[in-house]
């Protein structure tokens, strides 16, 4: 007897069979052929207006991540410059990043929606037009609050483009290919990481780090005129917004990162960080009330459902908290304790992004004869091993011989991770629920990039002060920080493991 497919946000009970683009009541009564053990369910087919030509488009929707991870990975490297020419504090240096990310992760739900309401092509355009727009005030800022607002701006870009990039992939490569597809555009994590954190340390070295954050113009500009030559406009889904849901959601994630950062620097009986906590809380706590109220929520609650799904999401949102601690203290480490120039600790990542590179490739081909759960299982217990290595980091610690074995560990960890958990988060979706499903994916990584790194931010702040008092050397109170910091990493990736053994399952085949 065929089974029932656990993951229809319909609610409806339908046989697992071949898709087709039409999706009303008659089903298919020829016997499905049998499938691989290994693989997800099948998804519906794409839906009209799937792009014209797919290996054209995929690399134009690859090149959109390379600019949005490349503009991460530079901007880290350039961190120390933008520290002193700025006048950052060493805890509020990290709202360089965080502001971007958070206007990111919280407008992504919304931004998913639109591309589902209005249009993938039209929004994924208007994002990138924004992403190099804020790319372009964040190079000319001349003060540190145009720079966290220009960032700002660049993550409500990414915000729109993002999730509509990868449900036009998802769409253009049904069944099979997704996960090859997917081992491309995870793939890209690595070579913009690579390309990302050499460029920005030639380009500070050689130039500014002003120039490191307009190298997204160019791209940006050759995107708009190249996207619609080769991509339709996708099929609108009938359907309104919900304000109210991704206001609650935004308010409640920037608060709560807020209180945390707020925390590092203030500590935490400080007035602000104690009302920041509490608005976080009331938010959060009525962003499921509205979802449940409203007809057409930003993110149907139903979604979750499904455990590979939500297992998935959780993971992600681990990985992200974890990886973001590595480029933000290392490169810290790696310049002022270590004194490498900013090229030189641009070099010092490339092993990492070639090992996360080569894996993503790999997992997209392996993933057709392993089930999903080793694949993540080994991502995770590599990812784990190479935080927990990095908690023995100190005033001494050589690149050689303390950080380059962690670096390849996580790498490898990563590229495992991000093909499976991305392909696990946008399968057996409805075409009208694609966008929203693919924001998720972001959402996960966003929000836990940026709530992680607001999380290790404050433990390297209580952790210096407490170095600090015992009358400790500069370097001696920075690696103190970062070795606490890191131990809380660790503690992120090892509940990915636990959720990669415990929580994804194989579906049951017919």
């Amino acid at each position: 007897m065929a089974r029932a497919r656990d993951d229809d946000l319909s609610g409806e009970t339908v046989p697992p069979q071949p898709a087709s683009r039409d999706i009303g009541p008659a089903r298919d009564t020829t016997r499905p052929a049998p499938q691989p053990a290994s693989t997800l369910p099948k998804d519906p087919a794409p839906p009209a207006g799937s792009p014209r030509r797919p290996t054209a488009v995929l690399i134009l929707l690859v090149t959109c991540q390379l600019m949005i991870v490349l503009d991460t990975a530079a901007v880290n490297v350039a961190l120390p410059r933008i520290r002193d020419d700025l006048g950052f504090s060493p805890s509020g240096l990290s709202w360089v990043v965080n502001a971007e990310m958070l206007g990111f992760g919280g407008l992504l739900l919304l931004g998913g929606r639109a591309g589902d309401i209005l249009g993938r092509r039209k929004v994924l355009l208007t994002g990138v037009a924004l992403f190099a727009g804020g790319s372009l005030l964040s190079g000319l800022a001349p003060a540190a609050w145009w720079l966290v607002a220009a960032r700002a701006v660049q993550g409500v870009g990414a915000a729109l483009a993002t999730p509509a990039a990868l449900a036009l992939l998802v769409a253009a490569f049904p069944g099979p290919a997704r996960n090859r597809a997917l081992g491309v555009y995870a793939s890209v994590s690595g070579v913009g990481g690579a390309v990302g954190l050499i460029l920005g340390g030639l380009l500070t070295d050689v130039g500014s780090w002003r120039w490191v954050l307009m190298i997204n113009v160019p791209i940006g500009l050759a995107l708009l005129l190249a996207l619609p030559r080769f991509l339709d406009e996708s099929e609108r889904r009938p359907g309104r917004f919900d304000p109210a849901g991704a206001l609650a959601s935004t308010v409640g994630v920037i608060a709560l990162s807020y209180g945390f950062i707020r925390a590092a620097a203030e500590g935490w009986g400080d007035t602000v960080t104690q009302v920041s906590f509490g608005v976080a809380a009331l938010f959060l706590a009525l962003f499921p009330v509205v979802e449940l109220r409203v007809r057409q929520p930003v993110v149907p609650l139903r979604l979750f459902a499904d455990r590979n799904r939500s297992g998935a999401y959780a993971i992600l949102l681990l990985l992200a908290a974890s990886m973001m601690s590595q480029f933000f203290f290392l490169v810290q480490f790696l310049q002022d304790v270590r004194k490498f120039s900013p090229l030189e600790t641009g070099l010092a990542f490339l092993p990492m992004s070639a090992a996360t590179f080569l894996c993503s490739r790999w997992t997209g081909r392996l993933s057709q004869q392993l089930s999903p759960r080793p694949l993540m299982a080994a991502g995770a217990l590599c990812g784990t091993a190479g935080m927990v290595w990095l908690t023995r980091i100190d005033a001494g610690t050589g690149y050689a011989g303390g950080l380059l074995g962690p670096l390849l560990l996580f790498g490898t960890g990563l590229g495992l991770l991000l093909v499976m958990a991305t392909s696990a988060g946008v399968s057996g979706v409805e075409p009208q629920h694609s966008g929203t499903a693919s924001s998720m994916v972001h959402v996960a990584q966003r929000l836990g990039g940026g709530v992680g790194l607001a999380v290790l931010v404050t433990v390297f702040g209580s952790a210096s002060r407490k170095s600090a008092a015992r009358g400790n050397a500069a370097d001696e109170v920075l690696a103190d920080g970062i070795s606490r910091a890191f131990t809380v990493g660790s503690a992120f990736m090892v509940c990915a493991l636990l959720l990669s053994l415990l929580v994804i399952r194989v579906p049951k085949q017919p």
